[in-house]
Order: structure tokens, then sequence, then C-alpha cells
């Protein structure tokens, strides 16, 4: 027997009686760039299927007619989908229930039908019931945040196609059953106590928000809110500091956890977006960079102009450590695929989403006929009038 083979029978041997089990799982691969340059992605079929199961997507309602009277002459209150026919705002509502609210339904939104004392009335399952009758009152702050979440959907399908492109986004893209999605943000809370050893500048400490790496965790507070002209650098291109040069030690690092949360948000490697030769160099980069530098900028309007204005009108148990409003990221909506939902378009049956709509003015009650006039033909003669002769014939 040749040395090789006797090698490795001791080493087989070294393994099966110190009781290691050698687990054997096929892969796929998929590739970025050039043959050579390392620009894969490989991962188990395991892990690809556990994406499959938890990105399906939920059946589309049955079309509803876009005929008839508008929703804000058939309902009142209505300030954002006034424009749809009511069978279309109907359709709308029903799709967002199952969406957002399976369980609690509509009453997660609208007041509650409440009984002697006050409190809401429940069905024999043990939901509350909504108050038919009282469906245009806005005293659940879910309501009021609903309206506004609404806006958000339709300005990303409508302005932010560099990004979402056809495909867009619906409720359910970040909601998934859930009434509160659930990968959201909040502010770090800061260390304090420090005062001898300083600031540990965010980092070492095992953060989701960078893929449990020893990275600044605020890279979410940094490039994800406040200001949107903020560009994300690593190399510097002059020796000294000045307003030009932003890229420090801080910001690479930074940058790095921002890089990190992206990973894995998506499920994919630096290749993704990065050409592996050169990780900087645009020219020389997968489209996909220029999609996510779109998304950055896309999360930043998102968090500035709906999402944090919404902080005083939620309770206090919906607020972060902080105090500070929840807040969206990357996984937000792709929740570990490359496309969220795996590309499919749930838009495509829900084109009433696609971009924001003018809202019209609720038609006018008609004038009462002057004293005297005939009344309009097929009108109810008044109360006490006496019928009409008959016709002679």
């Amino acid at each position: 027997m040749s040395p090789f083979l006797k090698a490795s029978g001791v080493f087989v041997a070294l393994l099966l009686t110190s009781g290691v089990v050698l687990a054997f799982e096929r892969t796929s691969s998929f590739q970025m760039g050039h043959p050579g340059v390392g620009m894969d992605l490989v991962q188990t079929n395991k892990e690809l299927e556990a994406k499959v199961q938890a990105n399906k997507v939920p059946a589309a309602l049955p079309a509803a007619s876009s005929d008839g009277q508008l929703a804000v002459d058939a309902y009142k209150n209505v300030q954002v989908l006034g424009h749809l026919s009511s069978g279309d705002f109907t359709r709308l509502m029903t799709a967002i229930t199952t969406w957002v609210a399976p369980e609690q339904g509509c009453a997660y939104c609208h007041a509650p039908v409440k009984d002697a004392n006050g409190n809401p009335e429940k069905d024999e399952d043990g939901y509350i019931i909504a108050d038919t009758n009282n469906l245009h009152s806005d005293e659940l702050y879910a309501k009021r945040v609903a309206r506004r979440m609404l806006q958000m959907t339709m300005q990303i399908n409508g302005e932010w196609q560099p990004h979402v492109k056809a495909t867009g986004v619906t409720c359910y893209t970040c909601h998934r059953g859930n009434p509160v999605p659930q990968y959201i943000w909040f502010n770090g809370t800061p260390v304090e106590g420090r005062p001898m050893i300083g600031s540990n500048g965010s980092q070492n400490g095992p953060s989701l928000k960078v893929g449990l790496a020893s990275l600044p965790s605020d890279s979410f507070e940094t490039y994800l809110r406040g200001d949107a002209t903020a560009n994300i650098r690593v190399i510097s291109k002059s020796a000294l500091p000045d307003e030009a040069n932003v890229a420090t030690v801080k910001s690479t690092e930074q940058t790095y956890g921002l890089m990190m949360h992206m990973s894995t948000s998506l499920g994919v490697n630096c290749t993704y977006c990065h050409n592996s030769r050169s990780m900087a160099e645009w020219s020389t980069s997968p489209p996909t960079r220029n999609t996510a530098w779109y998304g950055i900028r896309m999360v930043r309007e998102l968090n500035r102009e709906y999402l944090e204005p919404l902080h005083d009108t939620y309770p206090a148990n919906r607020l972060g450590p902080t105090g500070d409003a929840p807040k969206a990221n990357c996984t937000t909506c792709h929740q570990g695929a490359f496309k969220p939902l795996l590309g499919v378009s749930m838009l495509k049956d829900y084109q009433v989403l696609a971009a924001a709509k003018t809202q019209p003015a609720k038609t006018p009650p008609p004038e009462p006929a002057p004293e005297g006039a005939p009344a309009p033909e097929g009108a109810p003669a008044p109360e006490g009038a006496a019928p009409p002769a008959p016709a002679t014939p």
C-alpha cells in the first residue's frame, strides 16, 4: 500500500474514533465575472431551498371593476386613494389586510365596535370587530401610519425605479404578514460611564447590524439617515484631511460595516457588486453596484422623509431604546434574497400602487331645486302631495 493511502487511512480512522462526522452538501454556484477572478457565489442547496420557502408570494386577488363611483365620493376621509374606483379601493384594502394584519383584520387600523364600557368587542374567535359605521375615524395610530406608508410605497414605485426597476414594491415586500415589519432598526444605545478609557467607537461588539463582525455598529446612523448627500469613502484621494477628503479610518470601518450588512441582507458576497480585481473601480464593477448606490440613497430618503417624521404618531412601546422611531435598512425588503421576493413582481397585479396620483375633490351634493320649480323626472313626490292625475287615454 502506498504511503499516501496509509496516511489517508490513519486520518479517517482518527476522525471516526474522535467522533467527528464528515457531512457533504450539494452546492450551486453563480458566476458574476470572468473565470479565474473569484467573482462567484457558492451556496448550499439547502440554503437556496430555504430562500424559496421564505419568499413565496401570495396569490393576487381577483381584479375589480375600475368603473363606478370614486372612493373619495363613496367613503369618508379618503386622503390618498380617493382617485380609485370603489371596486379597486375595496380590493386594495382587502389585500392590505392579508399582507399586514391577517390575524387582526380590519380592526388593526379601523376603529372597533365598543361595548357599553367603551371596550372593543370581539367575535367568537376572539378577534376585535371593526365598526363599519366608523371606518373613517383616525383614532388608531396604525391607520395614520398606514396612510403615510401608502404614500411611501407610491413614492418608491414612481420615483425610485433606478433601484426597484419595474418589479416595484407593495406593502407585502416588507410586512410579509406581520403588522410591524420583522426587520427594522433603532439607534444604538450610547455607552456611558467610560471617562477613563474613552469610547469604543461603537465597535468590537456582537452586533447583527454588521454581521457580528468587529466593526462599528453605527453605520446605519451615519449612512442610512440624515444627510442625503453623504458619500461613502474608503480610499483617500489626498494625504491630508480636508473638506474634500472624508475618508478616515473611522469612516472606512463604518463603510465596511455597512457592506457587511448589505452582504447578509441580500445573501450574497462582495463580488455581487464589486470586481474582485479592483473593488473600488466603478468602470469594471457589475451593474448591481449602480443599483445598490441608488438603494442606499433611497433608504436615506425613506427614513428622513417618511419614517422618522412619524415619531410623534407612534405610542411609546413602538419607539426604540433611545426614543427614536423605527427605520428601514436593506434587510427590511430583501430579507436574505438578492432581490426581494426573489424578483417576483406583485406590483403588476396592483398597479394602483405604481405611482402617486393627484387626489380629486369630493363631488358636491346636488343643489336643491328652487321653490316652485318642477321636480326632476323620476323624483319622488313631496310628502303630503296629491298623487298625479292619471294620463288621458
